[in-house]
């Protein structure tokens, strides 16, 4: 094998935010796979998701583009087309100078592969076929080793593999107490500061807990495999989630705790281990990474910045001194509103503050409170809404459910639970206008439609998944064609 042409493993999870992995000093889940990435590696301690959602993160990772420059591709249940936008992906371009690529589990998603003009998932053919008892009734039956192993073995001699693991866990629903039953304690449970500290929500963060432990139990497996063929030391071996955790004001919110996600990247010799980097990244950022280290130039622009002099540096803490902010946004979710109309908004994450433009501060953030469809279902949701009338619960379920203002300013300092906002504070004026003004700078710079009175092209794209909670799934539907006329996926956003 060609050392100079590194194999890569991408282990994703679904909905598994930071910091709950061993690494970070987190006590109530048990993770040695990732913790051995991380040991052997390089740990990442501002990993950011470039939208706190599946489809629109997935696909920024895939093509190293924002959310807001992915058209069909920045909502969830949409596309990510080919045959008109021509977003190339980054599993594409190496199989195009000989790798072998595949995936187990899940890949881009959820939305249309069909309809996108794509012969398969854009992060690979598939390897499904092999089936396990899982731990509990509601994770996965993919055997997601073994189907990795079916994977090499199809691999044709001395081609360089790319393997996309895509896990279904943590993604809810979960078996509910099954935490406890695995002899996990309520007592090692961190509630963060946006949830009420009660059993419900220990009970809840620790059936979430085990789903991450099966994660990371399959991804050493995987390790194993490799290391036992002798190859694991030419591999470069990626861990994170696709955005936060799903806990209500984490995931599909531009708070800390829907955008930050845990990430650490073992590289072999290739790579000095054992540090602890501080640079901010985005998923953005993975693919040109990818094709640095396999000799490979994208064929497009691609916004995000290559790792590759990151992870072969030998310094720690912050390594390049430009890699000192991360930019972050979120339309359409969950079918949640009337026509399916999302909730727009922005974000910029520096060391010190974290600041949020929303665009339409009087639509409801979690969506209608017919069912806050937007918020994932799960004990700590319904907690929160049943006792919002008590002292102690009442702020917490305002701040997961009710409106807000259109700025949003935040210290780091006062942790991630982003529930002191300084907006209106003059005190922080300047530093609230600074923030503003270089956030929209970047994203004029890099064609936002919602900048240039185009935002309603969000909300005009096809949506592939379910018309509310219990509804009929669409396949799919065009929510704007009453106010923009029919749907043509050749028509460009600057052409209207």
């Amino acid at each position: 094998m060609n050392p100079s042409r590194p194999n890569i493993l991408l282990a994703i999870a679904d909905d598994y935010g930071w910091p709950h992995a061993g690494a970070y000093g987190c006590r109530f889940v048990n993770t040695p796979a990732f913790d051995r990435v991380a040991a052997e590696g390089v740990l990442f301690e501002n990993a950011f998701c470039p939208a706190p959602q599946c489809s629109p993160s997935r696909a920024g990772l895939l093509t190293g583009l924002n959310m807001w420059q992915l058209e069909e591709g920045s909502v969830l249940w949409g596309l990510l087309p080919a045959k008109f936008a021509k977003f190339d992906c980054y599993p594409d371009l190496l199989a195009e100078q000989g790798y072998f690529i595949g995936l187990t589990g899940k890949g881009w998603g959820p939305g249309s592969v069909v309809d996108s003009c794509r012969p398969h998932n854009p992060a690979g053919p598939s390897y499904d076929a092999r089936k396990c008892q899982p731990l509990t009734t509601r994770m996965s039956r993919n055997d997601y080793p073994a189907n990795f192993a079916d994977f090499l073995a199809a691999r044709p001699a001395d081609a360089p593999f790319c393997f996309w693991y895509g896990a279904k866990e943590p993604h809810r629903a979960y078996e509910p107490g099954s935490g406890l039953r695995a002899g996990k304690r309520l007592e090692d449970v961190e509630v963060p500061a946006e949830l009420p500290d009660c059993e419900e929500v220990r009970s809840d963060l620790l059936d979430y807990a085990l789903e991450v432990e099966r994660f990371d139990h399959d991804l050493g497996a995987m390790m194993d495999l490799l290391e036992a063929r002798g190859e694991l030391e030419n591999t470069i071996v990626v861990v994170t989630g696709d955005n936060g955790y799903p806990f209500p004001r984490a995931k599909a919110n531009l708070y800390e705790n829907g955008l930050h996600v845990p990430l650490a990247i073992r590289w072999g010799s290739r790579e000095p281990g054992g540090r602890r980097v501080t640079d901010f990244v985005s998923f953005i950022d993975l693919a040109p990474t990818f094709l640095e280290a396999a000799g490979v130039a994208p064929r497009q622009p691609m916004t995000g910045r290559s790792l590759v002099p990151v992870l072969c540096s030998d310094r720690e803490g912050r390594v390049d001194a430009n890699r000192d902010v991360v930019f972050t946004g979120r339309e359409r979710h969950a079918y949640c509103r009337p026509d399916n109309h999302g909730y727009p908004c922005r974000s910029i994450k520096t060391d010190d503050f974290l600041y949020i433009r929303n665009y339409e501060p009087d639509g409801w953030p979690a969506g209608d409170p017919d069912s806050y469809g937007d918020v994932d279902p799960g004990p700590s949701k319904t907690y929160l809404l049943d006792h919002r009338d008590e002292e102690g619960v009442r702020e917490l379920a305002e701040a997961a459910f009710g409106k807000r203002p259109a700025e949003e300013l935040y210290a780091a300092a006062d942790g991630p639970g982003n529930l002191g906002n300084l907006a209106d504070d003059p005190r922080y004026a300047e530093i609230k206008q600074q923030l503003a003004t270089r956030l929209e700078q970047t994203l004029a710079e890099q064609g936002d439609p919602r900048l240039s009175g185009q935002g309603w092209l969000y909300d005009y794209y096809p949506y592939y998944g379910r018309m509310g909670g219990d509804g009929e799934w669409g396949g799919p539907i065009f929510p704007g064609f009453r106010e923009q006329g029919a749907y043509n996926p050749a028509v460009r956003p600057s052409q209207g």
